[in-house]
């Protein structure tokens, strides 16, 4: 089962967006972001919630859970 820093990282490159953009999107910057995708920083939730809705994707999905997006 994949980790949710992975399946973001792979939302972000299939919508061909770089790092800097999502970080914008969340109000972050792309250092923290980077930590994110990485799996150095736990994803907060108010940025899950963000990044779900800007992919048109569940949390459970993001986190893992469920293959169905």
């Amino acid at each position: 089962m994949k980790k949710y820093y992975e399946i973001i990282r792979e939302l972000r490159e299939d919508g061909d967006y770089t790092q800097k953009q999502i970080a914008d999107i969340l109000n972050t910057t792309q250092q923290v972001y980077s930590r994110y995708e990485n799996g150095l920083n736990e994803l907060p939730l108010r940025h899950l919630v963000v990044l779900c809705r800007f992919y048109n994707v569940s949390s459970d999905y993001v986190l893992g859970l469920n293959s169905n997006k």
